[in-house]
This record gives C-alpha cells, structure tokens and sequence, in this order.
C-alpha cells in the first residue's frame, strides 16, 4: 500500500514541474518527465521480481512450460511499455509520433505471440490425429 502512495506522490510531483518548466523551459520539462518516470520504474521493479517469483510457482505447480510464461510476461511488459512510452510522448504532443509507437508495439506482441499460437496448432493437430 505504501508503495502506491510513493508512486502517486512521485508522478503529482512530476507532473507538476513538468507543467510549470513547460511554459518557461520545455527541454527540462521533458527531463524532469523522464526523471520522473525512472523513479517510478525503479519502484516499480521491486514489486515486478515478486511477481516473477509467484508465476514462476504457479508454472512450477501446473506443469506450464517456462518458455511459454516467459513469453505472456514479454508480451505484457510490452504492452505496459508502449502505453506509457505513447502516453508521455502525447504529454508533449507528438500524438503521431505515439500513435507509432502503438502500432509498433501491436506488431512486436503479435511476433511474440507467434511461438503460442504455433504451439496451439501442434496440439489441435495432435488431437485430430487421435480422432
């Protein structure tokens, strides 16, 4: 929980030196942004290494294979990174430049994806051969 309460502290503060140097000296409004978000990352890990460790535990218990864990945690971290990094970079109005970034994104969990869904083609074929 306090955790939380950092991180809302940290991206108020941020914001809000972000807003005030935007007027007078964008170029460090964009730094402060940035150093901003590090912090915040930073804070960030800590709880992700948790996270690892217990899904780690659950493909231990359930059999799932490691490879295949490791992809959907590519793919969700993909996804984070390409929302936040496309949020910042609409804060400083290059919403063409984010909406780029998006579509990058999309393309590279689609390509993450691909060992899943060639997985799940071998085993509809395995149970079609059993038929």
């Amino acid at each position: 929980m306090t955790e939380i309460i950092k991180i809302i502290g940290i991206a108020f503060i941020t914001a809000t030196a972000a807003i005030l140097l935007k007027g007078t000296k964008p170029e460090l409004s964009f730094a402060v942004t940035v150093t901003g978000v590090i912090i915040i990352l930073l804070f960030i890990v800590d709880g992700l290494q948790t996270t690892f460790s217990v899904f780690g535990e659950i493909a231990r218990l359930t059999g799932v294979d490691n490879g295949l864990l490791k992809i959907l945690l590519k793919i969700v971290g993909v996804g984070y990174l390409t929302e936040f990094g496309a949020g910042i970079l609409q804060d400083f109005g290059s919403n063409a430049v984010a909406d780029k970034v998006v579509l990058g994104g999309k393309i590279v969990i689609v390509l993450l994806s691909a060992p899943v869904f060639e997985g799940l083609l071998q085993l509809l074929r395995g149970f079609l051969e059993l038929v």
